[in-house]
């Protein structure tokens, strides 16, 4: 199979303006590291934070919902893991036993459910 030289020369010209945008990025960065600018930042030198559900993702998706999410095709199942973690949350803040108990429920039949859904992904490997 041959490809096209002008789709090559396309793609040798598009690679090089990305070198030069991480250049220049890199280089304002550093300006700005020298200059000061960039320890004033609160998070500077700090972690980012999580984003939601991030920990109770398991480790195999991560990586991929991430990716659909910034993409702005989140599945499903990241709703999933929100509505969770606000039950989980709601758990901790409830004050009588029959709220609790309502909202354990609601939390095990949610569970089970994200359980069905990425055991079907892991088996057929639609991810």
């Amino acid at each position: 199979m041959t490809s096209d030289p002008s789709d090559s020369e396309r793609r040798k010209r598009r690679d090089s303006e990305i070198r030069c945008q991480d250049e220049a990025i890199g280089l304002h960065l550093a300006e700005a590291l020298r200059s000061g600018e960039l320890q004033t930042a609160a998070s500077f030198g700090k972690p980012m934070p999580e984003p939601e559900g991030w920990s109770e993702t398991p480790g195999e998706f991560r990586m991929a919902f991430k990716i659909l999410k910034n993409a702005g095709a989140p599945p499903p199942e990241i709703d999933l893991f929100h509505q969770r973690a606000r039950l989980r949350a709601e758990l901790e803040a409830a004050s009588s036993d029959a709220r609790r108990q309502a909202i354990r429920q609601r939390l095990s039949e949610l569970e089970q459910a994200l359980a069905l859904r990425l055991e079907g992904m892991r088996v057929s490997g639609k991810l």
